[in-house]
């Protein structure tokens, strides 16, 4: 995998550099899409990200309005659009991943917080795992279970590349104790789950049944945060036609302290591979 880049997040960037533009000469939208010549339609969607694509030519038009005359800022801003414009590998699987895809702010997230109920977490599954899971739900190709398994492994390498992402993952024992496939293929991905909970920066905590009721009794969900500042943070809800993003603080803020509250009713770290390797010793045995 080549070097973290998130074309959204560099797009975003921009656009919040812009909007400050903006507003530090008390600029409305409208004012602004007067002076240039534009509509204030224009102004707005490049500042919510509506659109993707700015021109070099455009941008120094705002630039010089907004009087951003310092060299460096204006190389940096141009970058920015620049890398906006790049494709990443996960735009080969659009059919998969939606237009929003979730790999596109993975790529630049510094810790995920994931929540999961019912299976092992996308990030941390074996090819044969995922296969089974995927051959499980609708009736679909084996090319496009392929094409489906390959985007889910590729996903992966943000856990072992330089600098890799910290997860940190709360499941259910649910997603233990459900065989996907055959015993062999869950035995596999048990003991690649211990072996990925041993990695510096991956937690996994177990949810066990005995806990009974807990503040995740809901869709699985992700919270995802970045290095950098501008960066706001996002939570990502898997859903059955896609991926529904959540951008809003308050949004953010609540399915946050939804996870520290099962971060607290979980298992330990230590006693969660205690768990597991329980588990993976009685498939073992039955087996």
């Amino acid at each position: 995998m080549n070097e973290p880049h998130s074309p959204t997040l560099r797009f975003r960037r921009l656009a919040t550099q812009l909007k400050k533009g903006r507003e530090s000469l008390h600029l409305t939208v409208s004012q602004a899409g007067k002076a240039l010549g534009w509509t204030s339609s224009k102004i707005s969607k490049i500042e919510t990200g509506q659109t993707r694509r700015i021109t070099s030519g455009d941008l120094d038009k705002m630039m010089d309005l907004y009087e951003i005359t310092d060299p460096i800022q204006r190389t940096a801003l141009h970058t920015l659009a620049k890398d906006a414009k790049k494709r990443g590998w996960w735009s080969s699987y659009r059919d998969i991943f939606g237009d929003q895809a979730l790999p596109d702010f993975e790529a630049e997230a510094a810790t995920i917080r994931s929540f999961e109920g019912l299976v092992i977490p996308g990030l941390l599954q074996t090819p044969a795992y995922a296969e089974a899971l995927i051959q499980g739900g609708r009736y679909t190709s084996a090319q496009d279970i392929t094409q489906r398994v390959e985007a889910r492994m590729v996903r992966r390498e943000i856990l072992t590349r330089f600098n890799p992402v910290h997860l940190r993952v709360v499941m259910d024992e649910a997603g233990l104790r459900r065989m996907i496939g055959t015993p062999q293929i869950m035995t596999e991905q048990l003991k690649h789950l211990l072996h990925m909970a041993q990695m510096p920066n991956i937690d996994v905590q177990v949810l066990p049944f005995a806990a009974g009721s807990h503040a995740a009794l809901v869709a699985p969900f992700s919270v995802l945060e970045f290095s950098e500042p501008s960066d706001l943070p996002i939570v990502h809800v898997g859903t059955v036609t896609g991926s529904v993003f959540f951008e809003q603080s308050q949004d953010v803020s609540r399915y946050s302290a939804t996870f520290g509250d099962i971060q607290g009713t979980a298992l330990s770290t230590t006693q969660s591979a205690r768990f597991i390797t329980d588990v993976l010793t009685s498939l073992e045995s039955d087996g």
